[in-house]
């Protein structure tokens, strides 16, 4: 199968500039159920990138380690319960130290029908789910998710032809759009086209990058679904596009240290976000 390559025009397609008569809920508000009180970085970073994507307000809803930590540096956060129009759950966390309230909670968000980022540690939960999802796995987790389905695993160093048609089986089987991490990021929806994203830079590979990424993903599937685009294949062009503005905004990151870049952190990329979406919006208006 070949994939559709993702550029920056077809990310053009899943945002939209705000205009005078938007307000933060038409911009789309991400409900964002990450970090842990061993990992709150990953709170730290989900919310600091789902803001700097564009979106028009975060509501966080985790422990309170994290909490504290979010509102400090994102002050304009609201950690209270209300209208969300798309979820990003389990970045930070750890399905073995998972509380019965806690996956009472996640088990409730993904049988809604509010669209759902799944990551990380909520991974384990998306077999059984029913709202329209994206899960987000790198190569050990997607084998993970593929034994819980009962689908083969991936053999090591797969080429890319065969990490495509794994994601694309995976979807299927999940009824949910895949976003598999790599060097190239492939999203395939079930019965779809799978999307190359190839904007990345080898500077992205380090901690908490997977985390920016999830909230890059909340920001633009809130958009998505704040306009009434949730099917499937509108999460996967959306998916795509967030993996996209992740990507540019590593390389944005790492080519302000010189023409051959350098070392950046997650929170770097999230800080570049905002020039990655206001390139794509420019170049849109040449």
């Amino acid at each position: 199968m070949t994939a559709v390559e993702w550029d920056a025009a077809r990310t053009r397609a899943s945002l939209r500039e705000p205009t005078a008569d938007d307000d933060k809920y038409s911009r789309g508000v991400v409900g964002m159920r990450t970090g842990s009180q061993e990992y709150p970085g990953a709170a730290v970073l989900g919310v600091e990138a789902a803001w700097r994507t564009g979106t028009g307000m975060v509501r966080y809803a985790g422990p309170s380690r994290p909490e504290g930590l979010v509102l400090a540096r994102r002050p304009e956060t609201v950690a209270a319960e209300g209208r969300v129009q798309a979820w990003v759950i389990g970045s930070g966390t750890d399905a073995s130290a998972r509380t019965s309230p806690e996956r009472a909670a996640l088990v409730r968000i993904l049988a809604g029908d509010v669209p759902v980022v799944v990551d990380a540690g909520a991974l384990d939960l998306a077999a059984s789910a029913t709202a329209p999802m994206v899960v987000t796995p790198h190569a050990r987790e997607l084998d993970r998710l593929r034994r819980s389905l009962g689908l083969e695993q991936l053999p090591p160093g797969a080429d890319e032809e065969r990490r495509s048609a794994a994601a694309q089986e995976t979807a299927a089987a999940l009824g949910a759009v895949v976003l598999l991490k790599g060097a190239t990021t492939l999203v395939a929806e079930p019965g779809g086209a799978v999307r190359a994203v190839r904007s990345g830079s080898p500077w992205l590979a380090t901690a908490g990058t997977g985390d920016v990424l999830g909230g890059a993903l909340g920001a633009v599937i809130a958009g998505c679904s704040a306009r009434g685009a949730t099917a499937l294949a509108d999460l996967a062009d959306g998916a795509a596009s967030a993996a996209w503005l992740h990507g540019r905004a590593g390389g944005i990151a790492a080519e302000r240290l010189g023409a051959v870049g350098g070392p950046v952190t997650a929170l770097d990329v999230a800080e570049a976000l905002p020039s990655a979406v206001a390139e794509v919006l420019a170049a849109h208006r040449r």
